[in-house]
């Protein structure tokens, strides 16, 4: 025997609402419908499923263990319908986000939670990698966006790229750092202190580098290497230690009073950080409602860090070109 479960649908219906008319209304059907599948379900199992005469309707016991399973069905429909309503408003889904370690543990994580107290529903799964892994990652649909420092290189036209932040690195040591009472900067200041390395493969050690080569300095004395964001800061704060970090990154430490800016110019990054998407992809409301609250954090971001670098009085150090040195024409 086979039963049509629309059929149980509407008995757990009938049952709910006590009448065929309020079953019907309730199910968006005709009352004479609904009346002709109960009688065709009762031939079908051979019993009657409502005791005669009974006002409201009330179900026999093969009735009620049928609307038993009506209203499972039912429950399963509704919930089918809210799901969709949620995923098409952006209410609710799963978004699988990745990029660099240092900006998601410092910024970007912050940024999750302030979403999340307002879209409750959405799950945020968040991975860590560089620009090579993310790029691969985004192609195969294992992440839905990728937040990353790129530099000038176009993408393919497999992606798009939105620029929310542009790179600016500072020089970081601890609080009360001996290079903080000094006004001008040598070499050999950055020579005499331990430094911290970058991650492998991120984008710093590149800046690193850089610096390297615009000093005429062949290494540094590297001490540290390979820890975590808050191992380096932990670490930084705890020794005389120097290291190159993103600006926005030593910014989200600022009020723990545990590292400082050494307010001298370095060599800047052409890299901005921004959002990677896949450029044809499944929609996900949920999603693009996370990448606009990001956009908007970084909005105001942008605006704070600024006024705090307007705040530092930059002195001079070994960056500075020869044309721009006081006192030489």
């Amino acid at each position: 025997m086979k039963i049509d479960e629309r059929h149980l649908v509407q008995l757990a219906a009938v049952a709910e609402t006590g009448g065929v008319t309020e079953g019907a209304a309730l199910l968006g059907m005709t009352q004479p419908a609904v009346s002709r599948t109960l009688s065709m379900l009762e031939r079908r199992v051979g019993e009657p499923l409502f005791i005669p005469g009974k006002r409201p309707l009330q179900l026999t016991p093969l009735g009620q263990q049928l609307a038993i399973q009506g209203r499972s069905i039912l429950g399963a429909s509704r919930k089918a319908v809210e799901i969709v309503r949620s995923f098409q408003s952006g209410t609710a889904g799963r978004i699988k986000v990745g990029g660099v370690p240092f900006f998601m543990d410092a910024v970007i994580s912050q940024m999750i939670a302030s979403f999340q107290g307002q879209e409750r529903d959405i799950m945020v799964e968040q991975s860590y990698g560089n620009l090579p892994d993310l790029l691969s990652e985004l192609d195969s649909s294992q992440i839905d966006m990728a937040i990353t420092p790129i530099g000038s290189t176009d993408l393919k036209n497999d992606f798009v790229f939105q620029p929310i932040l542009p790179g600016r690195n500072v020089l970081t040591c601890a609080v009360g750092h001996p290079l903080l009472r000094k006004r001008r900067l040598s070499i050999d200041d950055m020579l005499t202190y331990p430094w911290v390395a970058p991650l492998p493969g991120s984008p710093l050690v590149l800046d690193l580098h850089n610096i390297l080569i615009t000093l005429g300095i062949s290494e540094l004395q590297v001490r540290y290497s390979g820890g975590s964001l808050l191992s380096v800061v932990n670490y930084i704060a705890s020794t005389d230690a120097l290291a190159i970090l993103p600006h926005s990154v030593v910014f989200s430490f600022k009020g723990e009073n545990k590292i400082s800016i050494v307010p001298v110019d370095i060599p800047q990054p052409e890299r901005t950080l921004g959002i990677i998407t896949k450029r044809k992809t499944y929609p996900n409301p949920a999603c693009r409602k996370f990448q606009d609250h990001i956009v908007r954090e970084f909005t105001d971001l942008k605006k704070v860090i600024e006024r705090h670098e307007r705040s530092i009085v930059w002195g001079q150090g070994p960056f500075l070109a020869e044309r721009d040195r006081p006192g030489e024409d």
